[in-house]
């Protein structure tokens, strides 16, 4: 439909594969993937990741911006962005994923798996005798539909589960806490910490030198929301003392991550490259086609933004 246009922004995402999900829940929707824009001027919709710098000035008739993810950090005080509406991708599959990494990297911690591959690599028989999971205490920061979904797979494999949020919440299996004095108590008690909160400026280096202090001595840290939410230097300096004994990253303050950053240099570390999660055009598709839909007959759309808490 000749001006009522969706422009498509991905540097790691399958453009052609998101085209034909939007077409076929919305047909009639032109769907054009970046650079090939056509007349800026049709564009009403933006589906992106991370659009470069001036991205979004080319498109004065833009009405709805939905960023390929759930962490919309990137979007906010662009100053190539005039006010409008903002959503995020939130789909059972993206919670699925990003529920079955988390339970991944909770469980190798667990079940002592890098006690067992350093052993593997002396060439040694190193038993450690397995735990019940109800021993292992979880702290999950950040329970929103990620945080919750992945708190809620670990209280139903058996491990004892806190949580911390802004707000409060409700959760089978997990006892949740909230403030400052709830975010000290979460990391006091844990052994393995889970860091799934938004990124604002509320919460950049969430997770400073004194946070990290407060966790047991041993305690794990696993990120797979921002990198920003923890201080790095804090952060190798906590790996390199043996106050934390181990870390699963999937995200940086920097990324890539640079090469001869400290974190490549430490074996109690393990580094993915972002991909924790991630959106599937079958099933995300609909979500997207529904707030057009609904952009369309001047509602909000599904899963909207609120710029000013930048979630």
């Amino acid at each position: 439909m000749s001006g009522d246009a969706l422009v498509f922004y991905s540097a790691v995402d399958d453009g052609q594969a998101w085209q034909a999900a939007l077409n076929a829940e919305l047909p009639e929707l032109d769907v054009r993937i970046d650079p090939d824009v056509g007349d800026p001027a049709d564009i009403r919709y933006a589906l992106v990741w991370t659009p470069p710098a001036g991205f979004f000035a080319r498109f004065p008739n833009l009405q709805l911006v939905v960023n390929l993810g759930a962490g919309v950090d990137s979007l906010m005080r662009r100053e190539d962005l005039l006010p409008v509406k903002f959503a995020r991708l939130n789909d059972p599959g993206m919670e699925a994923m990003m529920a079955s990494y988390v339970i991944f990297a909770v469980t190798r911690y667990a079940r002592d798996i890098p006690v067992f591959e350093r052993a593997k690599r002396r060439g040694e028989w190193d038993y450690v005798h397995p735990r019940p999971l109800y021993e292992i205490k979880v702290g999950v920061l950040g329970l929103g539909e990620l945080g919750a979904a992945s708190a809620k797979a670990l209280a139903g494999m058996g491990y004892t589960v806190s949580g911390w949020s802004r707000s409060p919440k409700d959760i089978a299996g997990v006892t949740a806490f909230t403030g400052r004095e709830g975010l000290e108590h979460v990391l006091g008690e844990s052994e393995i910490v889970v860091c799934l909160v938004p990124l604002t400026p509320e919460t950049h280096h969430l997770l400073g030198a004194a946070e990290l202090a407060l966790m047991p001595r041993g305690a794990k840290l696993v990120n797979v929301s921002r990198g920003p939410l923890v201080d790095e230097v804090a952060l190798v300096e906590a790996l390199r003392s043996g106050h934390l004994a181990e870390a699963t990253l999937d995200v940086f303050e920097t990324e890539p991550l640079p090469k001869g950053h400290p974190l490549w240099t430490l074996d109690n570390v393990l580094i993915t490259p972002h991909v924790a999660s991630i959106t599937v055009p079958a099933l995300a598709a609909r979500d997207v086609a529904e707030s057009i839909r609904r952009v369309r007959q001047g509602l909000p759309p599904l899963h909207e933004v609120d710029p000013r808490r930048g979630y």
